[in-house]
């Protein structure tokens, strides 16, 4: 039998037998299949080396060998191939008692075939093997394929809702600052103060585009109470800390890495070191890390710069507020981390005003 010119011709056989002459065999019946890309060892020892120098499409194994035998050969291979991959072992042995076929195929092998060998039958056997590797082959990349479509189908989408997400944003900052720009300072003092606390590069860059949405909730309270000048009533107080929870059920469930750091910020910002914070009275470490360190951001911008309710504050006056708030609004080491390393590294704190007046913290 002949197998047809195409992708089974260019597979690659591994064939371990401690005879010379058994290997001499195997390849002349390969061979006379149209299977040219064979290799062969009498050194069961060298499997591993030859195994991935060749990454083979098929091993073909004796199954009793000095030194390391089919079965042993079997359990290497199954720790060489690759997660989930499809690799047909054929086990090839004079001993055909149950027993033997038994353990060869409970360790892992797909097929069995008894020496001395029948061309006709070594050649069928192989063909099938490979033809059930290539389907496999060719599932799983159809499968890396739709999941790679699928990956960029959820990407766009986030992007999209990102987008739509912040031009909200966009619309609802106007409303109490007269620059827009609160937000991405936030977002920057965010992603220098989580690199300063030594967090991996991936979650600054996301907490960097994540941070800015943390206020989105706002977009939910009236500009009555928003934008009034004077100190909140107790009813009035209660509506405005719906914003963290409101402004997680505005991004909502998503694939996106981004928003679904976006989400934990914009729900966890106001949550305060000592457990006294809202929405959900979390406290200390129980606080997600993004969490507490856009607090501390959010709360210095917001002192430094100016609001209906209040005048801004100096740089040393907000940095006195933060201290006198570490351990109770603010995670002290990321008090002192800002304080030391971020403060410095923001650009627009030299423009900052003079005070006019003094406001609460949080």
């Amino acid at each position: 039998m002949n197998l047809e010119k195409g992708p089974l011709t260019s597979a690659s056989i591994l064939v371990v037998d401690d005879e010379p002459a058994n290997i001499a065999l195997v390849e002349s019946i390969l061979y006379r299949n149209g299977l040219m890309n064979v290799r062969g060892t009498t050194d069961p020892l060298a499997f591993r080396t030859l195994f991935r120098e060749e990454r083979p499409d098929i091993v073909l194994v004796d199954l009793h060998m000095p030194g390391l035998d089919g079965l042993e050969l079997i359990a290497e291979i199954d720790v060489l191939r690759r997660e989930d991959e499809y690799l047909p072992v054929i086990v090839l042995s004079a001993d055909t008692t149950m027993r033997a076929v038994h353990d060869a195929l409970g360790a892992g092998a797909t097929d069995f075939l008894a020496k001395p060998f029948d061309p006709t039958e070594v050649g069928l056997r192989i063909q099938r093997a490979l033809e059930t590797r290539q389907l496999h082959l060719r599932l799983d990349h159809e499968r890396r394929t739709l999941d790679r479509q699928v990956q960029e189908r959820t990407e766009a989408l986030g992007r999209s809702h990102l987008e739509s997400l912040r031009r909200l944003l966009l619309v609802n900052e106007f409303r109490d600052d007269e620059t827009a720009e609160h937000t991405n300072r936030v977002g920057v003092a965010s992603a220098h103060l989580l690199a300063a606390a030594g967090a991996d590069p991936t979650l600054v860059r996301l907490v960097g585009a994540a941070a800015p949405l943390h206020d989105l909730g706002k977009v939910g309270v009236p500009d009555a109470i928003l934008l009034k000048p004077g100190k909140l009533t107790p009813a009035e107080f209660a509506h405005v800390r719906m914003h963290p929870t409101i402004g997680a059920r505005l991004i909502g469930e998503t694939g996106s890495e981004v928003l679904q750091v976006a989400k934990v910020i914009a729900q966890t910002h106001h949550e305060r070191w000592d457990g006294r914070g809202y929405p959900l009275g979390l406290r200390g470490a129980d606080i997600p890390l993004v969490g507490r360190v856009v607090a501390v951001c959010d709360v210095f911008d917001a002192l430094t710069q100016h609001r209906p309710y209040k005048g801004p504050w100096t740089v040393e006056d907000a940095v006195s507020e933060l201290l006198a708030q570490r351990g109770q609004c603010f995670e002290p080491r990321l008090v002192d981390l800002f304080v030391s390393r971020v403060l410095g590294e923001l650009p627009w704190v030299d423009d900052l005003v003079k005070p006019r007046e003094r406001a609460e913290c949080a």
